[in-house]
């Protein structure tokens, strides 16, 4: 039989043996230091320049002084000198100076929530889910400055997301699924996912999903991206008038754009609100509807308004004016007409004809009088149409 115990090494009492309880306070001291191991210290390599009865010391590999070659053993502070005990697979021992709980294991004293299988907080652990956690909240708060959270994956066609369940059914993933862009996914039933939003770190591009449901919402402060925007719930062009589209710029109206060229495509808009423009010929107005008016004004240097026409006068013809923008259709072409004489006596402009789409009139303008004279004639116009039929 061995004089100590396999795991403590505790004195065993001899038979015959003289002053037995000296034999039996030494095993009662090493129960006293190990049972509830505390150390002052984890791989200490020098013992205390004036040690105290009962300090214990998990030694490191090659301690010196009264310590040499006990490497990696407790020294146990006696009330005269140092015993040495060696550590066993399994022994826990709470460190002092280090305030951790650590297990022996494979030769060293490694921290005890280190490389674990599995930890379950309010609910147990298991091997899909190692990490579990039961509660209303949990909190992940800083160490005095920053906090991150980082989810790392192995490779770019794994997948490192966060997944938001309700009755342990999937309805919505944000995160790397499957590539490094970041997507947001929502399914209805776990199994079928439409990808609601995705960024490419590449080009900094960002694709909404298709339309059917509202995806991107600006709440009252607004939401800004500083990326170009893609994808088949973005307008596709000008002429995409897709109901839930978002629109771009570009093909959106706004103060950049309102003023310009006017332009349709099977009666969709695809230029400017308004166009505005002159030339020798008037000026005119366009919009986007289709609308457009012309307008001018003439004036005939001596025109000899002399010949009887029935009670009035009237004059020779007068060159019918071109248009300054032509119209698509002459049908429901309205002209309207002013006049003057230089004597500020009223006269009247008539036609003998309809308009066309490039000029006031197929036929003769003639001035009217009530009397025979010959004077400058004022004469405005305004016809109203459509550029676009």
């Amino acid at each position: 039989m061995t004089d100590l115990s396999p795991r403590l090494s505790l004195p065993y009492l001899q038979p015959s043996q003289a002053q037995k309880h000296v034999t039996h306070n030494e095993a009662l001291e090493r129960l006293d230091a190990l049972v509830q191991l505390s150390v002052a210290r984890f791989g200490a390599g020098a013992p205390p320049g004036q040690p105290v009865a009962g300090e214990i010391h998990a030694l490191g590999p090659a301690p010196t002084g009264d310590w040499a070659g006990q490497g990696g053993k407790l020294a146990i502070r006696g009330e005269t000198a140092w015993q040495f005990v060696a550590p066993q697979e399994g022994w826990r021992a709470w460190g002092v100076q280090e305030q951790e709980l650590r297990v022996y294991s494979g030769g060293s004293w490694v921290p005890q929530l280190q490389n674990l299988d599995g930890l379950g907080i309010g609910t147990t652990s298991n091997a899909t889910n190692p990490l579990a956690v039961a509660a209303d909240a949990s909190l992940f708060s800083n160490a005095g400055t920053d906090h991150r959270m980082k989810i790392n994956k192995a490779g770019a066609g794994d997948t490192a997301a966060l997944l938001f369940q309700s009755g342990w059914t999937g309805h919505a993933e944000m995160g790397l699924a499957g590539d490094t862009r970041f997507s947001v996914k929502v399914s209805a039933d776990g199994s079928a996912w439409q990808e609601a939003l995705a960024i490419d770190p590449g080009t900094q591009s960002v694709s909404l999903a298709p339309a059917g449901v509202e995806r991107l919402r600006l709440d009252d402060a607004g939401m800004a991206l500083d990326v170009p925007l893609s994808g088949t719930a973005v307008q596709a062009s000008a002429t995409d008038t897709t109901a839930g589209r978002l629109a771009l710029a570009q093909h959106a109206y706004g103060p950049g754009n309102l003023l310009g060229t006017v332009a349709q495509a099977a009666g969709i808009p695809t230029g400017a609100v308004i166009e505005r423009g002159a030339n020798v010929n008037g000026q005119y107005v366009r919009f986007a509807d289709g609308t457009q008016v012309c307008w001018n004004e003439f004036k005939e240097t001596n025109l000899a308004v002399t010949s009887a026409y029935g009670s009035l006068y009237r004059s020779g013809t007068i060159t019918a004016p071109t248009f300054p923008a032509a119209f698509a259709t002459a049908g429901g072409l309205v002209t309207m007409f002013r006049g003057s004489f230089a004597t500020n006596i009223d006269g009247w402009l008539v036609a003998n004809g309809t308009p066309t789409t490039t000029a006031l009139t197929t036929g003769a303008l003639r001035a009217m009088s009530a009397v025979s004279r010959t004077s400058d004639f004022l004469w405005h116009y305004v016809a109203i149409g459509r550029w676009f039929a």
